[in-house]
């Protein structure tokens, strides 16, 4: 038996997919460093086709302008990942795909830092969900340094855990800040 999804991720994915199911709400994923794991911890939870619209990683400039509705403007403008960004990219997704909610995140996963400022050190990532009550966003240092495929994981389950808070909350507009 293959132990995937790591066990925290598993939770956070099954604890989503449960609320989903359960209020008959889907949702999409525009994820950049977290690779992909978002999208397989949620399709990895049964029942994943009622609740899962679909997913996009954004890791590249080209993915961005083909897929998340970039132009030159966001590229002039880039300085790094922040919520605001990561909101866009989530908004984007979420109107493509016609989900109830989607999740965004983008970060510096490691192992080295792709910028001086804060938001582009190993370990930063900023977060987003999006749906018809606004924008829930925060960004926040994992603290595990330049530990990649660590950073990956965290990601992943603290966009999850932002999901879970947003459906939880009722997606109040204001509710964003850092963890």
């Amino acid at each position: 038996m293959v132990d995937f999804p790591p066990p925290t991720l598993q939770h956070a994915a099954e604890e989503v997919a449960a609320l989903l199911r359960a209020r008959q709400e889907t949702i999409s994923v525009a994820e950049t460093a977290a690779g992909g794991l978002v999208s397989a911890a949620l399709l990895a939870t049964p029942g994943a086709s009622r609740v899962y619209k679909g997913g996009v990683t954004l890791y590249t400039l080209e993915s961005r302008l083909a897929f998340a509705g970039w132009t030159q403007r966001d590229i002039d403008e880039y300085d790094g990942p922040t919520p605001q960004l990561v909101a866009g990219l989530a908004g984007h997704v979420r109107d493509s795909l016609k989900s109830t909610y989607c999740v965004g995140e983008s970060g510096t996963a490691g192992p080295t830092a792709s910028g001086k400022t804060p938001n582009r050190q190993p370990g930063y990532v900023a977060l987003a969900v999006v749906g018809d009550k606004g924008v829930l966003s925060r960004d926040l240092d994992t603290g595990l340094g330049g530990d990649r495929q660590a950073n990956m994981v965290a990601f992943a389950v603290e966009a999850l855990r932002l999901v879970k808070e947003y459906i939880s909350t009722g997606g109040e507009p204001g509710a964003s800040g850092k963890i």
